[in-house]
């Protein structure tokens, strides 16, 4: 594949849709990319559709993957895919990226004041974030070398507990003639992992969605890769919008972005639908993702169990933190938090900013397992 250094900046949204399909395993040559290049160029283009018609023409989805072809596409140039459950377009879950297109607004009245009630019924509304003391800068310094860490591919040099760096010592034995110097070594750089933060902003959530966003900022603004989604009746990512430097500015435009304030719930159509945007999910790849919920869910749960499920085998560690564990008398005894806790890595209370905090900054040591825990206590 070509490389993109040298190439202008709007030609790299082309390039990378051209790398995606390979990962994705499609026989995509790098002469073929450079054919969707020229294509675009000479169509003008004046619309996505010119682009659409170039692709097609010049990377040649074989025609039992066109079907996938066509979700990989509009998943990369338009964020907007949508995930049908149970074929009923009443619960199409809408996915939002920062900045992208609008959804008609939903009509469905409001049937319950604050987060008295869980339910599926979407409610588009707004939302107003006030400045107040929290505490929070404190947890953005500490964050970037609390989470927990991985080897990364990279390497750097070192004097000890190393491996041979050949190369540069075979370099160093022609410098000087022969002489065999100290062994030069390099070890693998230990990077941060990712951190991946889903907040929950249905009805139920209200009282806490204001804290929430404001530890999502100091997240952001301390770790160096963080994600941030919404979630309630639709899937909105905020991630840039949370990297705006005051907070006050930053939230007002997460207050803009999000259509599904304080509505209804559909938890696990949200993240099956978060699944199934390719990059979304790649977020999830070796991350720390923490879920802040109540996981409500009305109904059946077996989506939430199954998104969870292929979350977990994603993530590097999987937490899920409610408000309601804030009760001394909670127990996870809904049939959705039973199908889920033998999954999860940690089942916390989630009714305070100071606790969360304290809990991610503990995320780079061993705890035992939710179910352990929860099974102690019960």
């Amino acid at each position: 594949m070509m490389r993109g250094e040298n190439l202008p900046l709007a030609a790299a949204p082309l390039l990378g849709f051209g790398r995606l399909l390979r990962r994705y395993g499609f026989p995509v040559a790098p002469e073929q990319v450079s054919g969707f290049m020229q294509a675009v160029t000479l169509l003008g283009p004046r619309s996505m559709i010119d682009i659409h018609e170039a692709a097609l023409a010049t990377l040649a989805p074989p025609p039992d993957r066109r079907d996938e072809f066509e979700a990989h596409f509009q998943s990369y140039f338009y964020g907007n895919a949508t995930a049908v459950v149970e074929g009923e377009a009443d619960d199409e879950t809408r996915i939002k990226d920062d900045g992208g297109p609008g959804d008609e607004e939903n009509k469905v009245a409001r049937q319950a004041e604050g987060g008295d009630l869980s339910s599926g019924a979407e409610l588009l509304s707004g939302r107003d974030f006030q400045r107040d003391g929290d505490g929070l800068a404190a947890f953005r310094r500490k964050l970037a070398t609390a989470l927990p860490a991985r080897s990364s591919f990279r390497t750097v040099r070192t004097h000890a507990r190393g491996k041979l760096d050949l190369r540069r010592s075979l370099r160093e034995v022609v410098s000087v003639d022969g002489d065999i110097p100290s062994p030069l070594l390099r070890r693998r750089q230990t990077v941060p992992r990712k951190l991946l933060i889903l907040i929950d902003v249905s009805g139920s959530m209200k009282l806490y969605t204001s804290d929430y966003l404001k530890l999502a900022h100091a997240a952001v603004q301390g770790a160096g890769r963080a994600e941030i989604f919404t979630f309630g009746t639709r899937l909105t990512r905020i991630t840039a919008a949370l990297r705006i430097r005051d907070r006050d500015q930053a939230l007002a435009h997460v207050a803009a972005l999000v259509d599904d304030w304080d509505g209804g719930t559909r938890m696990g159509p949200t993240l099956l639908a978060f699944l199934s945007v390719p990059r979304f999910s790649a977020f999830a790849r070796g991350a720390a993702l923490v879920i802040l919920s109540d996981a409500l869910e009305r109904g059946d749960h077996a989506e939430l169990e199954m998104a969870i499920r292929r979350l977990s085998a994603r993530a590097f560690r999987l937490s899920l933190a409610t408000p309601l564990a804030g009760d001394p008398r909670f127990q996870p005894a809904t049939a959705a938090l039973r199908a889920i806790l033998p999954v999860l890595d940690d089942l916390i209370d989630g009714s305070s900013i100071a606790g969360l905090t304290d809990f991610i900054l503990s995320l780079a040591r061993p705890a035992p397992a939710a179910a352990a825990i929860w099974k102690r206590v019960s």
